[in-house]
């Protein structure tokens, strides 16, 4: 179903890192079985839409490539799982408190509540912060997925309505 919005997500390479298949153990162990679950900014070479579908969760992949624009679509799920282009992170986040299904979007902690505009946005909602050590190494290619050097800032998945507590610390466990 599409819906209005005044943001577009851009194509722009800088946006593009892809989330290893360790980072995505974690967050499943928090989701109902056999749930729907959408990832907004994913193909379907995502580890979010292979790890999810592996463990038997109905999951509805779109992206931007596709013509399919988060800001224009209202998708019914159980939860929103993914990791959104960073150039949008805010808005995103936004979109999601407005959505209100439960959700976990794997970002990036630095700036993510350095004004005042984005204190404003947190301070009346219900949320969750999952950290993960070590850091996340994201990629640039499914076919040669090489971490990318000097990513200078910790990983966290932000969620609402889905972690049992508002701070919870996992470890990823990198060869897995």
């Amino acid at each position: 179903m599409q819906v209005g919005h005044p943001f577009k997500i851009a194509k722009n390479g800088s946006d593009e890192y892809f989330t290893p298949a360790y980072a995505v153990q974690p967050v499943k162990k928090y989701l109902k079985p056999n749930s729907t679950v959408w990832c907004p900014f994913d193909t379907n070479e995502s580890h979010f839409v292979k790890e999810l579908r592996k463990e038997g969760h109905t999951v509805i992949a779109t992206h931007i490539e596709n013509g399919e624009d988060f800001f224009n679509l209202k998708i019914d799920c159980d939860y929103i799982i993914s990791n959104p282009p960073y150039s949008v992170k805010i808005e995103v986040i936004e979109r999601l408190f407005e959505l209100g299904i439960p959700f976990a979007m794997l970002i990036g902690v630095v700036g993510l509540f350095d004004s005042k505009d984005k204190a404003n946005l947190f301070k009346d909602k219900a949320f969750e912060v999952m950290y993960l050590s070590p850091r996340v190494g994201y990629f640039k290619d499914y076919a040669n997925p090489v971490p990318i050097n000097g990513i200078p800032y910790q990983s966290v998945y932000l969620c609402s309505k889905l972690l049992p507590k508002q701070i919870v610390f996992e470890e990823v466990n990198k060869n897995s």
